[in-house]
């Protein structure tokens, strides 16, 4: 991949966002399975000396395996059997037992743990402050952290082994290792505040819900708790991707709205899909327009989900479409600005699959449980494309033998009349959301409770709150950060002021 020498920093950071990007959308080239990805997915950022976590900092984390139950809720002797879990802890500023100072508790998603350690930077950036022990665990078949000390690959592929791939045990996982953990360091009196981003933001404010024993808080970061059956609009994820475009550019947006036409008429024509493979440099050739318009569709999605205030990815793209000389055609535009967020690959549109464990097991996941019903209805920039639970449904078992349970996540965790259920029952969960992100749409906006809180940011884009803070850093970003520590404190007060009002 070649870039502009005179490219920012953040910009090239993006490009190697918009690769892996490229790669997961494709993993499982099945059209009727279109969710957008979740995942904090900025590993890249390993690549930024002003917000990686740095060498130095690097080694106070020590990682350890802790033998981990296969299967908490079944007593048959399989269930007994156990796995390597990977954690990783860090107690460099820890203020120990004997105070009881707090620990911080990153729950592991889609991926592999390293990344996280990396990315969110929150955590390292406060733990002085609240002399906290940091602990990262990875979620059970991602990582190191698979069972049977199977490959990734075998596992996801044994469908009885699979069948232990289920947010509910990864809860069940976090807390056995924090539980433990405790009473290894004999901290019974350090409280237990969880994180997590995007799908482990969801995992965050479930492990409240489901073991507040365990965890006194939760920061969920871009958590769509709430886009599950229909308790939001089914196009509300595109309808964001839509108004983003149209508030950064209109005349970018009238382009990508008038190309899809474009593409449906140029496939028609003799030769149609070989003239849209060499427009696009295909990595093979299409075999349908659908194939060119998902990809496209998913790379829109995407500059707007992580669209944050220093690579600017959405202005970079429609800088390019807009900026495309007036002899160039609609689709010439529409490659332009594929090349601007991308870098002059030798092809585009169809790489070959990735065999990383991101895209494989997340389409397990959301061909199992995390079944957001995300389509596009009526929509000022895309065609529709409503969400059709049948032909998802098909999809899922022509690639894994079983449908998905669409209605599982609301009858386990629950999120109709979410106000009217935990207005009362819960407690010490922070949901943050920019609402540039389009999973915005799914997330908690309002506050539920005086401790059930909503914090969101207008330009705010996905997980963006717990990235490392950056002196760039825009001043509602810091104010956001700020407001969520502050919060914190209050739980930690309050949790100690009942310690020694009742404790032992």
């Amino acid at each position: 991949m070649t870039t502009n020498p005179g490219m920012s920093s953040h910009r090239r950071l993006w490009i190697a966002l918009l690769l892996l990007s490229a790669r997961v959308a494709i993993a499982h080239d099945l059209d009727d399975v279109d969710i957008p990805k979740l995942g904090m997915s900025r590993s890249e950022f390993l690549l930024d000396p002003a917000r990686a976590v740095q060498a130095s900092v690097a080694e106070d984390f020590v990682t350890s395996f802790y033998d981990q139950t296969l299967d908490h809720f079944n007593y048959r002797p399989e269930s007994y059997n156990t796995f390597k879990q990977r954690y990783v802890v860090n107690s460099k500023h820890w203020g120990g037992a004997d105070y009881g100072a707090p620990i911080f508790a990153f729950l592991g998603a889609e991926a592999p743990i390293d990344g996280d350690i990396a990315t969110a930077g929150f955590l390292t950036d406060n733990a002085a402050q609240f002399r906290a022990l940091l602990v990262y665990i990875e979620h059970r078949f991602y990582g190191e952290s698979i069972p049977y000390g199977m490959t990734f690959e075998k596992a996801i592929g044994d469908a009885d082994t699979r069948g232990y791939f289920s947010s509910a045990q990864a809860l069940a996982d976090y807390a056995e290792i924090l539980i433990y953990l405790k009473q290894k360091w004999k901290a019974e009196h350090s409280p237990i505040i969880v994180f997590g981003g995007s799908y482990g933001g969801m995992l965050a404010s479930w492990f409240r819900l489901k073991y507040p024993h365990v965890a006194l808080g939760a920061l969920a970061s871009s958590a769509p708790i709430l886009y599950f059956d229909d308790i939001v609009p089914q196009d509300a994820y595109y309808s964001i991707v839509a108004k983003s475009f149209l508030e950064s550019s209109s005349s970018c947006h009238q382009t990508i709205r008038r190309s899809w036409e474009e593409i449906d008429r140029v496939a028609s024509e003799p030769r149609g899909l070989t003239k849209l493979s060499n427009a696009f440099k295909t990595c093979s050739p299409l075999q349908s327009s659908s194939e060119l318009k998902k990809y496209l569709r998913l790379q829109y999605a995407k500059v707007v989900q992580y669209n944050n205030p220093f690579a600017q990815p959405l202005e970079f793209m429609c800088d390019a479409i807009n900026g495309a000389p007036p002899r160039k055609g609609l689709l010439q535009k529409i490659f332009a600005g594929l090349v601007a967020i991308n870098g002059n690959l030798t092809c585009y549109v169809n790489p070959s699959g990735s065999d990383a464990q991101t895209p494989s097991g997340w389409f397990w996941q959301t061909c199992s449980e995390m079944a957001f019903p995300i389509g596009i209805t009526r929509n000022t920039m895309f065609p529709p494309e409503p969400f059709n639970l049948n032909s998802f449904s098909n999809a899922c078992k022509s690639e894994f033998g079983v449908p998905p349970r669409p209605h599982w996540v609301t009858t386990y965790f629950g999120g109709h009349d979410i106000k009217l259920i935990l207005h009362r029952f819960a407690s010490n969960i922070i949901f943050s959301n920019g609402l540039q992100d389009p999973y915005s749409s799914g997330g908690v906006l309002k506050n539920i409770s005086s401790t059930v809180v909503a914090i969101y940011t207008a330009k705010g884009s996905h997980c963006l709150d717990i990235l490392g803070a950056d002196k760039s850093d825009p001043d509602w970003l810091v104010e956001q950060r700020k407001t969520e520590v502050k919060i914190m404190k209050k739980w930690l007060a309050m949790y100690y002021a009942d310690l020694r009002a009742f404790g032992n």
